[in-house]
């Protein structure tokens, strides 16, 4: 339970990747519905801004396992999956700002799309700014536009996925004898592909009010 975390959890290698490449099961969990519409319906109706930090930074204090186990095998296309998609993007880029950031940067040089000024991020983004873009969306999701909150995060996540593959190529290139530093860019940069399209198929559902 929730209550049974109380510091922050880090990332072994691969576990962010292994989040997001497990099956999410065929019956999704009514707990995870109702607790994720309770909450969302409950902030919404009265976005107090001392509530919504406070769950913004509610990972900081009780670790990813808290949201994971309320959340993570839910359908990417469902209001808990997004959710716990959200939460998910956001540790990733506390757990390693500088990756990240490095990663955005080169994506905006290499991706010829409008996602960087969807993303809201100022160019160029060190450590601090992408941090603080992934708590702008949480707080987008809590009390703004939840779409828009929705698209942001792909548009992000696509960016970053640009910029780690082509981090990627150059790792390849330079670094024979360490294949593995292009292996991990490339499983990331992929990730993060398949992060994007599910955060933008609920962004849509959620304008056709059916995502739940």
């Amino acid at each position: 339970m929730a209550s049974d975390f109380h510091r922050p959890t880090r990332f072994p290698p691969g576990m962010f990747e292994g989040f997001l490449g497990a099956e999410d099961p065929a019956h999704l969990s009514h707990v995870a519905h109702d607790t994720a519409a309770a909450l969302l319906s409950r902030v919404r109706s009265n976005p107090d801004p001392a509530v919504v930090a406070r769950l913004v930074s509610y990972t900081d204090e009780h670790g990813i396992d808290a949201i994971a186990e309320l959340w993570s095998h839910a359908s990417p296309k469902s209001l808990p999956g997004a959710l716990w998609r959200v939460y998910l993007l956001r540790a990733l880029i506390r757990q390693d700002p500088l990756g990240v950031s490095l990663g955005f940067q080169r994506g905006t040089e290499v991706s010829h799309t409008i996602d960087q000024v969807v993303a809201g991020a100022p160019i160029p983004a060190g450590p601090a700014e992408v941090q603080d873009l992934a708590d702008q969306v949480l707080r987008g999701l809590f009390g703004g536009d939840f779409a828009a909150a929705l698209e942001r995060a792909a548009a992000f996540a696509r960016v970053v996925a640009a910029g780690f593959a082509s981090l990627a190529d150059d790792a390849d290139a330079s670094d024979a004898a360490h294949p593995e530093r292009s292996g991990r860019l490339t499983q990331r940069a992929l990730r993060l592909t398949q992060l994007a399209d599910e955060f933008a198929s609920c962004a849509r559902l959620w304008r056709r009010d059916s995502l739940d």
